[in-house]
């Protein structure tokens, strides 16, 4: 009885978390289209989706899988021209008023001037931890590849293979809440945010320009996938299976990546949140004065 009890508490554990690489790139099978009335297509076999943004609605799309940890990419074409007003993302987050999510966004621009890459990142629902960057070429001409690497060590953002930020966990030392036990879901948006985006909302959406279209292609999710929801056993027993064997589990920067991710924030960033003494007058965020 006790050998048919142990062998049922394995299957259950493996029906609720098992741990794979989703390679296949093919869209119809990996998401699923949330929004958009139509705005939203999955084309060439399932190798390439479009969003499409006019006035009266954007589109989306997000991951059939939930994941806790792994490695993300996507590449993605963004909107040519007068794309102002406008953001295209890709994203994970959990659900909730207390979820965790880790933000690449795209500010659009007027014709000719650079896109802002807007990243973020949530744990527990506290948020406000914007850093922006320019891009070192033209994300319009061509598809280039955005990736979220996440273990339970640190957060890191990649563009083209490039570190451009690390977010690392020192929920230990510092008391700050890093994401680690709510599951996540992958996704993709095109929208209209000319309240903000660009300028700081001084340029608006030019309409004439609709529909608007930004482009997804390879979209993989190398991670761990649960089937139990957010948070609770499900997700720590995910996190155990995926220990062993899954090099994004462990996978730190080595010392040419310390020394591309100096390199982006030294010529590219250009707004940090632990630097803004103006909107922290009584002292910047605990995680920004660590040094380990």
């Amino acid at each position: 009885m006790a050998t048919f009890r142990l062998f049922l508490a394995a299957l259950l554990l493996f029906l609720s978390c098992s741990v794979f690489s989703v390679l296949t790139a093919n869209f119809y099978q990996d998401v699923d289209i949330t929004w958009g009335d139509g705005r939203a297509k999955i084309l060439d076999n399932g190798q390439l989706l479009t969003l499409s943004l006019d006035r009266y609605s954007g589109s989306g799309f997000q991951s059939r899988n939930q994941h806790l940890f792994g490695r993300f990419d996507v590449q993605m074409k963004l909107v040519a021209g007068d794309s102002a007003g406008t953001v295209a993302t890709f994203y994970l987050s959990s659900q909730g008023n207390t979820h965790d999510e880790i933000d690449f966004e795209f500010l659009g621009n007027l014709s000719g001037d650079p896109y802002v890459l807007h990243t973020n990142l949530y744990s527990q629902g506290k948020g406000d931890r914007e850093q922006q960057f320019y891009l070192w070429f033209d994300p319009t001409k061509d598809f280039h590849t955005y990736s979220v690497l996440w273990n339970p060590s640190h957060i890191v953002f990649y563009v083209d293979g490039t570190p451009i930020r690390e977010f690392k966990n020192r929920e230990t030392s510092t008391g700050v809440a890093y994401p680690k036990s709510q599951t996540m879901r992958a996704y993709g948006s095109l929208w209209d945010a000319d309240d903000w985006a660009t300028r700081g909302g001084l340029v608006k959406t030019d309409w004439s320009k609709a529909p608007f279209t930004a482009a997804y292609r390879n979209f993989t999710a190398d991670g761990c996938v649960s089937w139990g929801g957010n948070g609770g056993t499900s997700a720590t027993s995910c996190a155990n299976a995926a220990a062993g064997s899954n090099a994004w589990m462990r996978q730190e920067l080595d010392s040419n990546g310390t020394e591309r991710l100096k390199w982006v924030r030294t010529n590219y960033m250009i707004y940090d949140y632990c630097t803004d003494w103006r909107r922290f007058p009584r002292g910047v965020p605990p995680e920004c004065n660590a040094s380990d």
